[in-house]
């Protein structure tokens, strides 16, 4: 039958482009391998600091710390397989715990006022206030908020019954609270411009590679980082442009930015330099524009749903610098673009408050890019 020898024609040439082939099928189950190293089998815990002010009280001659057992009710909160929702750290200083709110290295900071026990008991005759501070533009926020207020009213109702003379406050920084959930996704859409440049420059080296000028190079004194270079700069250039459109789309459809938007066009700038350097570790592998434009949607995939830009996500710590933990998601560049650009359109950050998240990007930018760079030399441009 026809249909049989076009089947096996068809075969034979999917084997023949093995590679191609080979990442089709891995796809998937990389991914569902890289989320079980993530998560290692089990459900998010969140990170909860605690400042606690609370002196206690005399009770029967004894003392008595109620802040001691809510913290506890808050320890006891656990997934069905008996993992801890929530990981809680004691803190004193509350700029430093806002720091790590900002930097989303903690996703919610708890308050115990002085008088937290002794209001308690003397009843509804002396409030009292736990003070709940947050992000609430970080996704992570509010399900802490909800877990944590649950876990905390559940231990007041049981102290005290239905009056408990202990109430809420939420606090919020900068000017989360008033963000819409259109402003809270949309800073992931400007780092999304910038990393949809992993396509362009990869297909835009393999038309070099396929059409024969990278051949042609050769006889020539054309370095490798002469030829990166040039193509380099006009995809930067592109990725600037795509990330400055993307902004005054968002800003026409009512987006406004706490802090100055030459530093989230700068994020966008240097993150866009990243992806060129992916795009073209791609193209070392790649001697075709279709084959390209396959290899490149995993650096893409990898670099969407693992840097935090439309999803928080746990990540693997392996070292620590400065007393910051660094993770195994710290090595992909839009990680920090992502926290960076949040950090000022929604907390009002300015350039030195993101000092740390530029530094880094600038790092891995220039990593990628000579990484890029030495391969393409020794695949394509060494001479015989």
């Amino acid at each position: 039958m026809r249909l049989m020898s076009v089947l096996r024609k068809t075969i034979r040439e999917q084997l023949r482009d093995f590679w191609t082939l080979l990442l089709t099928l891995s796809l998937g189950p990389f991914f569902v391998l890289f989320y079980w190293v993530m998560f290692g089998g089990g459900s998010t815990t969140y990170d909860l600091l605690i400042i606690n002010h609370d002196a206690g009280a005399s009770v029967n001659g004894g003392a008595w710390s109620a802040s001691n057992d809510t913290i506890k009710a808050l320890h006891d909160v656990n997934y069905q397989n008996g993992q801890g929702v929530l990981k809680i750290k004691l803190i004193e200083d509350r700029k430093a715990a806002e720091k790590k709110l900002k930097d989303r290295q903690a996703d919610m900071l708890v308050v115990f006022p002085e008088d937290y026990s002794r209001s308690l008991l003397a009843g509804a005759s002396a409030a009292s206030q736990i003070e709940i501070v947050g992000d609430l533009s970080n996704p992570y926020y509010s399900v802490v908020s909800v877990v944590a207020n649950a876990a905390m009213s559940n231990y007041l109702q049981t102290l005290s019954g239905e009056s408990s003379p202990v109430t809420f406050k939420e606090t919020a920084l900068g000017d989360s609270a008033a963000r819409s959930e259109f402003e809270t996704w949309v800073p992931g859409l400007f780092i999304m411009a910038a990393v949809l440049l992993i396509y362009q420059t990869s297909m835009t080296i393999a038309r070099e590679i396929e059409s024969g000028t990278v051949r042609r190079l050769q006889m020539t004194p054309m370095t490798a980082f002469d030829l990166m270079g040039g193509v380099s700069l006009s995809q930067i250039l592109i990725g600037v442009i795509g990330v400055l459109i993307t902004f005054l789309t968002a800003v026409a459809c009512g987006f406004h930015s706490e802090g100055p938007l030459w530093i989230a066009i700068l994020l966008g700038g240097i993150t866009s330099m990243a992806m060129v350097g992916v795009g073209l570790i791609v193209a070392c592998f790649s001697r075709t524009i279709a084959r390209a434009f396959m290899i490149s949607n995993f650096p893409l995939f990898l670099m969407t749903f693992f840097s935090g830009m439309f999803m928080p996500i746990s990540t693997v710590p392996l070292f620590k610098i400065a007393g910051r933990t660094i993770g195994l998601l710290d090595l992909l560049p839009p990680t920090h673009a992502v926290t960076a650009i949040n950090k000022v359109t929604a907390l009002g950050a300015g350039f030195g408050d993101i000092i740390y998240e530029l530094a880094a990007l600038s790092v891995l930018s220039m990593a990628y890019f000579l990484l890029g760079v030495w391969l393409f030399q020794r695949r394509h441009l060494r001479r015989a």
